[in-house]
């Protein structure tokens, strides 16, 4: 096996545990705030708010750091590490506090699961990108073993949280286990043009990203049209258990809509470059958010399960095509070398920041008006900032069909090398 095959193996095995562990221990965290420990909406706000905080303040150390790292792979094993530690944490820790002390619970947990199941997630898909160009192959080919992955859990997440969602959460822990086997195990060396590069990214260039305007436009974006959804979807589990005889029930067929949404999304992930390619990434960013809001405020328009389950399968639409384009807008809009904090602060800065604020507010409005009038809300928002969105992003060209290739050869990368920030 070559050492490009096995990265892309090592990678691919990487994401797949990684993902099945976050679908463990935080899929239905929503769901095990609200009912099993009696926490109200305006509550489980509070605690997503906690955790996204504490991911804000992680995620441009994350970024500066990769970039430094380059390809040595130094942030999968502390994401491993604190992945193994999520059952005892979550089950002995996090519920007891959450129970009996809701703000030092939330505080604590944020800082856990913010750093380990969302910066950490943004980190690890930020390393995966950076390998791939550098080692040319596809991005998304690998991220579709993560969808993999989470869909094999969620196959049986819900009916096991009906019996005992610490289960859940011990496998996640397990996974966990696995992934530092791998790590040990696994030995490959990182390849030395890839090294140079990242090794030469110091504080001032990190800093220099904030004075191009190219890095505010694309805020624009994240910090309006994707946080209105995430926002959306954070307690849409809730809502959707709602919607059946009993939660137990609720929960366990959300384990299996999600898990063939998710299959869904794993397939999409393997044909979404091929349309990036063609309409460009500005244009995979809209088109990505158009559906968002379509998801929206079908939602708030559905009666029933099966109209709200059709609803939830149009995310296995927008994930893939979203994915692919914010990397290749990264790719073709900044300097390489500041990939990572460009992603990190960017995309899942931007993120967290809005959730931050945003969880709150609109959990408060979920106890006094209800899911479905929000959801409107929500989309009426959304669309506005789409709009804005449309005039603020930068124009990406169409790549040629080596747009795979490694780093160096891409070409939007060449020309915005060639611009001062």
């Amino acid at each position: 096996m070559t050492s490009r095959q096995s990265q892309y193996a090592f990678l691919c095995t990487y994401m797949f545990g990684y993902f099945f562990a976050q679908a463990m221990s935080v899929s239905l965290l929503a769901l095990w705030l609200r009912s099993t420990l009696q926490l109200n909406g305006t509550e489980t706000g509070i605690v997503f708010s906690a955790n996204f905080t504490a991911a804000m303040c992680s995620q441009p150390v994350y970024g500066y750091l990769s970039d430094k790292a380059g390809m040595r792979k130094h942030i999968l094993w502390v994401v491993a590490i604190l992945v193994m530690l999520s059952g005892p944490f979550l089950v002995h820790v996090y519920s007891p506090l959450l129970k009996t002390h809701l703000l030092p619970g939330a505080a604590l947990g944020g800082v856990y699961l913010g750093i380990t199941f969302i910066a950490g997630g943004y980190a690890v898909e930020s390393y995966v990108d950076r390998v791939g160009r550098a080692c040319g192959f596809e991005y998304s080919r690998v991220r579709m073993f993560g969808s993999l992955g989470f869909a094999s859990a969620v196959c049986f997440s819900g009916r096991l949280f009906s019996i005992d969602p610490n289960i859940n959460f011990y496998l996640g822990s397990a996974a966990g286990l696995a992934l530092v086997a791998l790590m040990l195990m696994w030995r490959i060396p990182a390849p030395a043009a890839a090294l140079g590069p990242a090794a030469r990214v110091g504080i001032a260039d990190a800093l220099g990203v904030l004075r191009d305007r190219h890095f505010w436009r694309f805020m624009l974006f994240v910090l309006s049209v994707t946080n209105v959804y995430l926002v959306f979807d954070q307690q849409f589990p809730s809502y959707f258990a709602s919607l059946f005889p009993t939660r137990e029930e609720g929960a366990a067929m959300y384990g299996y809509l999600n898990s063939v949404q998710i299959f869904l999304e794993a397939g999409g992930l393997f044909l979404a470059p091929l349309l990036v390619r063609r309409i460009g990434a500005k244009n995979g960013l809209l088109l990505a958010g158009a559906i968002m809001l379509i998801r929206i405020a079908g939602s708030s328009l559905a009666v029933g399960p099966l109209s709200i389950s059709c609803m939830r399968l149009l995310h296995s639409v927008e994930v893939p095509i979203i994915l692919v384009s914010v990397f290749r807008y990264i790719a073709c809009h900044f300097d390489h070398r500041l990939a990572s904090t460009v992603y990190m602060v960017g995309w899942s800065f931007g993120h967290s920041i809005g959730l931050a604020l945003l969880s709150p507010m609109v959990g408060k409005c979920y106890d006094l008006f209800g899911f479905q009038r929000v959801y409107l809300l929500l989309a009426a928002l959304g669309l506005v900032f789409l709009i804005l969105s449309a005039w603020g992003l930068e124009d990406t060209p169409a790549e040629r069909s080596d747009a795979g290739a490694p780093l160096a050869s891409h070409p939007c990368v060449e020309d915005r090398r060639d611009t001062s920030l």
